[in-house]
């Protein structure tokens, strides 16, 4: 499968690279076509790696991941184009978090409480089809759940049943077996307000490898 990243950071690099080795081809997108970054991610992971703007990898992917950090994503995705977007299924790991008190941050007042970032790229791109998942987690256990040890969970929400189906199909490409739906597209607002506690355990843990199980 032809996969578009948006976004070169470590949480684009490490699904890429993930993906990569999966078997799909992936394009990662950025403001800038001949990103540093971006050369790093092709010279590390060989032909099935490339690079381009935000609007070529979201052309590239039957699937597009945004990656981006989550203050940004809206502008990132109007650079990708709703064009470019159209149909697919875009999956959103990001998250609104405020970083310029310090640490730790919070996250930003107009993309919480009554909304969340997932909803709004939503409303933005209403012939997108918002994916919402991973984003309760570090990058490194996305792609790799045995790293924290027994049974965990991830979530996962949209308005777009097949679309969620496609998104747990490669979930278990990546090892995870029975995320939990939480249901449409306003579901981000609750997962995405998990970050607060998860900071703060990573601060108690010393290490971000840990995750929640939800126990019934």
């Amino acid at each position: 499968m032809k996969i578009g990243i948006l976004g070169t950071g470590i949480v684009g690099n490490t699904l890429g690279a993930k993906l990569i080795e999966l078997g799909h081809e992936v394009k990662m997108g950025s403001r800038d076509a001949n990103n540093a970054k971006g050369k790093a991610f092709i010279e590390a992971n060989g032909n099935h790696a490339s690079q381009g703007t935000f609007a070529d990898a979201a052309q590239f992917g039957d699937i597009v991941f945004n990656c981006t950090s989550g203050g940004a994503s809206l502008d990132a995705l109007k650079m990708a184009g709703a064009d470019n977007l159209k149909n697919k299924v875009l999956v959103d790991v990001g998250n609104p978090l405020d970083f310029s008190h310090g640490m730790p941050p919070v996250l930003i007042p107009s993309l919480s409480n009554t909304t969340s970032l997932g909803e709004e790229i939503q409303k933005a791109f209403p012939d997108t089809k918002v994916v919402k998942t991973f984003n309760t987690m570090n990058c490194k256990l996305m792609v790799n759940p045995g790293l924290v040890p027994g049974d965990h969970d991830v979530f996962i929400g949209g308005n777009d049943a097949e679309a969620k189906e496609k998104v747990k199909k490669l979930l278990s490409e990546f090892g995870w077996k029975n995320p939990i739906d939480l249901g449409d597209i306003t579901s981000a607002r609750t997962t995405e307000m998990l970050l607060p506690i998860w900071v703060r355990l990573m601060g108690i843990n010393q290490s971000p490898n840990f995750n929640f199980k939800i126990v019934k």
